[in-house]
């Protein structure tokens, strides 16, 4: 049983965590949405593996590994706020340059 402290501490990280890995795949989508069918195979395997392998870490060293399904919610719950945030600034954005 894991205390409550380490509990709450982990799905704080991974809402964190989500918020990043929405900012890498903003950042990065020039490479991953790439017409190429071998270089986007490449790419997207790299981005996947890597972001994985670094949550399964941070979280190795808050937990000791243990994964919970409230992590993974916390985790897109982070990545859709920031994705709908986002949205949200470049209409507002778009619709200023077009007045």
């Amino acid at each position: 049983m894991i205390p409550l402290k380490i509990q709450i501490i982990s799905v704080f990280i991974s809402y964190l965590y989500g918020i990043f890995f929405s900012i890498l795949l903003n950042l990065n989508s020039k490479y991953i949405y790439n017409t190429k069918k071998i270089k986007k195979i490449l790419f997207n395997f790299i981005f996947v593996f890597d972001n994985v392998l670094l949550y399964f870490i941070i979280l190795r060293h808050i937990n000791d590994g243990i994964l919970h399904y409230y992590f993974i919610i916390a985790l897109f719950l982070g990545f859709l706020s920031v994705n709908k945030v986002s949205n949200m600034i470049f209409c507002k954005i778009k619709s200023l340059k077009n007045k």
